[in-house]
């Protein structure tokens, strides 16, 4: 009876530990609840592959990139003013606050022929 109790202890034990561990930065949980705006990647389709494209928010207000789609994409402003890390399938990337006012273009560097526009007012 003793061995059994130790196990059950151990194993109670190693599920608490995992059941506190840390998410990766690189795979949120589901970012987009925090961000103020998100924008769809739809799929490789030029100025369709991003919706709502254009895309509008206001200054301070946060935005992230939900891929929609089953291939590897990614959202980079043509200056490289911000930019998401590659996003597979069902992925979202973290948010991203827009502190600066303007129009905003960006694509998929993946896929150059992916492009968007975000204003910022």
């Amino acid at each position: 009876m003793q061995k059994s109790v130790s196990i059950v202890g151990v194993l109670s034990a190693v599920g608490f530990a995992l059941a506190c561990g840390s998410s990766s930065s690189t795979s949120p949980t589901n970012p987009a609840q925090s961000a103020d705006v998100t924008i769809t990647i739809q799929g490789n389709s030029g100025n369709q592959s991003f919706a709502p494209n254009p895309a509008t928010m206001r200054v301070g207000q946060s935005v992230a990139w939900r891929n929609a789609d089953s291939t590897t994409h990614n959202a980079t402003q043509d200056a490289n003013r911000f930019a998401t890390s590659n996003l597979g399938g069902g992925a979202t990337s973290s948010p991203i606050t827009m502190s600066t006012p303007g129009t905003f273009t960006y694509h998929c560097t993946i896929h150059p022929g992916m492009v968007g526009t975000l204003t910022v007012q």
